[in-house]
C-alpha cells in the first residue's frame, strides 16, 4: 500500500494538470470502488474548478470552487495516470473513474483490486468526515516533534513499530519507512514504546522527518502496483537500509558487529502485528 511519500508524490505530479483547471468531463465506470461513490458523482463534479491540491495522511485532496472536496486514496493497487491529448490507449478494464480536463488532460484512476476509495465532502466538515477526524499529526509538518511524540506513546505498552503505524500517533508511516525509520534510529522494532526516552523520541521524530522527505525526493518507494502520476518509477527502494534485505550484510554496522563478532551482521526479518519487520539485531537495541 502506498505510504506518504508515493501519495505526496503522486499529489505533486498531479498539481500541475489539475490546479486552476476545469473538469470539463468526469466519467464514472461504475458505482463503488472499496465503497459506493457518492450519489450524482460525475454530475457533481463536472465543470467545476480544482482550486488547490493538497494532501492529509495517505489521501490526495482536491479541493473544488464549489467548497466541496474530493479526495481518494490509491488502496493497495490504486495509481492516477496523465495523459495529454494523443497519448491516450484504450480504457482498460480497471480504469474505474476518468477526468477530463479544459487543457485537454486526461486523469485516469486505476485499480484493480478495488480497495481505494473516493469521497465528496463539504469542506467545512472534512475534519469530522470519519476518515480524518481520528488522525495524528503529519509528520512532515510542524506539530510533529519529538515531544509530541513522546507524549503520544509514553503510555503504549505496545511495540514502538506498532506505536508508529498507529495512524493516530503519526499520519502516513507505513511498513517500509517503520522499518528504516528505526534502524536510522537504531532502535530495536520490538522495544516497548513506553520505554523511549524523551531524548531517543527527538532521535526517532527527527529520523522519520528525513526518511519521509528523501523518499519523497526520490520520487517514493515502486513496489508492486506504484508509479507516479507520470508513469514514471520511484527510486527510494534502491536506499533501502533494512526493508526487505533479509540475509544482507548491515549498511551501519562496522566490519564484525558491535561486539567484536567475526561475521558481518546480517538483516533479519521477523513477524510483528501480522506484518514482516526487518531489522539488524546488532546495532538495533
Amino acid at each position: 500500500m502506498p505510504e506518504l511519500p508515493e501519495v505526496e508524490t503522486v499529489m505533486r505530479g498531479l498539481r500541475p494538470s489539475l490546479e486552476g483547471r476545469v473538469l470539463r468531463k468526469v466519467v464514472q465506470r461504475r458505482d463503488d470502488l472499496r465503497f459506493p461513490l457518492p450519489e450524482r458523482f460525475s454530475e457533481r463534479l463536472t465543470g467545476r474548478t480544482v482550486k488547490r491540491l493538497s494532501r492529509r495522511a495517505k489521501y490526495v485532496l482536491a479541493h473544488l470552487d464549489d467548497d466541496m472536496v474530493l479526495f481518494f486514496h490509491l488502496g493497495m493497487s490504486g495509481r492516477v495516470t496523465i495523459l495529454p491529448k494523443g497519448e491516450r490507449p484504450p480504457l482498460g478494464a480497471h480504469d474505474h473513474i476518468i477526468f477530463e480536463t479544459d487543457d485537454d488532460e486526461e486523469i485516469r484512476y486505476c485499480d484493480p483490486r478495488r480497495f481505494g476509495m473516493m469521497d465528496l465532502v463539504c469542506q467545512s466538515e472534512l475534519s469530522a468526515h470519519k476518515a480524518f477526524r481520528d488522525l495524528g499529526p503529519e509528520p512532515l509538518g510542524n506539530e510533529f516533534s519529538g515531544p509530541v511524540l513522546f507524549e503520544k506513546i509514553k503510555n503504549k505498552k505496545t511495540n514502538i513499530k506498532a506505536a508508529i503505524l498507529d495512524q493516530r500517533v503519526v499520519v502516513g508511516i507505513g511498513n517500509i519507512y517503520a522499518c528504516e525509520a528505526l534502524h536510522l534510529s537504531r532502535m530495536a522494532p520490538d522495544r516497548i514504546a513506553s520505554t523511549l526516552s524523551q531524548k531517543e523520541a527527538e532521535i526517532l521524530a527527527s529520523t522519520i522527518r528525513d526518511v519521509l522527505n528523501r523518499a519523497i525526493e526520490a520520487g517514493g518507494s515502486s513496489l508492486r502496483d506504484y508509479v507516479q502520476a507520470s508513469g514514471e518509477l520511484g527510486y527510494f527502494q534502491h536506499s533501502w537500509t533494512v526493508y526487505g534485505r533479509e540475509g544482507e550484510v548491515c549498511r551501519h554496522c562496522p566490519s564484525g558487529g558491535l561486539s567484536g563478532q567475526t561475521a558481518k551482521p546480517v538483516i533479519q526479518r521477523i513477524q510483528q502485528n501480522g506484518r514482516s519487520t526487518f531489522y539488524c539485531p546488532e546495532c538495533q537495541h
